[in-house]
């Protein structure tokens, strides 16, 4: 049994996906989440600067003693998942290859769709391991830029007129492909379900990045005896760069319960 938490980490509320599937098939466990609020989005910036961000978002999750990371972002994941992995003496885990490995399962006619930000779509990660898994599979990527801080706005319900206008432009294209499962390739795009579901079509199922690595992550956990296995809801803890209110009003809805009492700022530069 292992009663050390577990980190998790993304450039605003979009890891929310992959901390509530882990807070729903792990309770156990604690959870300390670190939301980069006021450096969001990552998607735009350089490699060299999703870098260092990265590794400023991964000390400070590291002053916890984590038995393991979850880099809940797409970006992070797709452009320094390897420097972190060298850099770090802990289990890191992101969110490619458990989503691949479903899209690859799902798919029918062997064509996948793919949305994320500029700097996920323009790694090819996704692409590159696709073709490993399943030679011959086609890929449609499209950079979806305007849709995590219209998410971090709260812009994301079904009959909004600027999600589903955001959408349809985005997907327009991923459509007229023909593809028959299509990976929210950011954990920000999960809160979009009901939009992006509702301009697809129930014929293409949709691969939930952060709820696929959180299953992913249990399966580790397990097999390296990491578990926590002690009986109660584990704890959870919140931190981000930027304004606390802001955050726990969307994390609350989006959660389903009060986050304010347990959300703190930090200054992220410190680390």
């Amino acid at each position: 049994m292992d009663t050390r938490p577990i980190g998790v980490f993304d450039s605003g509320v979009g890891g929310l996906t992959a901390l509530r599937e882990l807070a729903r098939i792990m309770p156990d466990e604690d959870l300390v989440y670190f939301g980069d609020t006021g450096r969001v989005p990552y998607g735009g910036r350089s490699r060299e600067v999703i870098i260092r961000y990265a590794r400023q978002d991964m000390a400070f999750l590291r002053t916890f003693n984590p038995k393991a990371i979850v880099i809940a972002c797409g970006t992070v994941s797709t452009t320094a998942l390897d420097v972190l992995r060298e850099e770090n003496g802990v289990p890191i885990f992101g969110v490619v290859e458990p989503a691949v490995a479903a899209a690859a399962q799902i798919t029918k006619n062997s064509r996948v769709g793919l949305i994320g930000t500029k700097a996920s779509i323009r790694s090819g990660a996704y692409e590159r391991a696709l073709g490993a898994l399943r030679p011959g599979i086609a890929v449609t990527a499209q950079a979806c830029p305007l849709l995590v801080p219209m998410v971090e706005n709260g812009r994301c319900r079904p009959g909004d007129i600027v999600a589903e206008t955001m959408a349809a432009e985005y997907l327009a294209p991923v459509k007229a492909a023909g593809v028959d499962a299509l990976i929210l390739g950011c954990t920000h795009y999960p809160l979009l379900k009901e939009v992006i579901g509702g301009y697809m079509g129930t014929d293409v199922a949709l691969v939930d990045v952060g709820e696929q690595c959180a299953r992913w992550v249990k399966k580790q956990l397990e097999w390296d005896g990491l578990r926590n296995g002690r009986p109660g809801a584990g704890r959870h803890r919140y931190y981000v760069s930027d304004s606390t209110e802001d955050f726990s009003a969307l994390a609350s809805v989006f959660l389903g319960e009060d986050v304010a009492g347990d959300v703190e700022q930090i200054d992220i530069t410190a680390y």
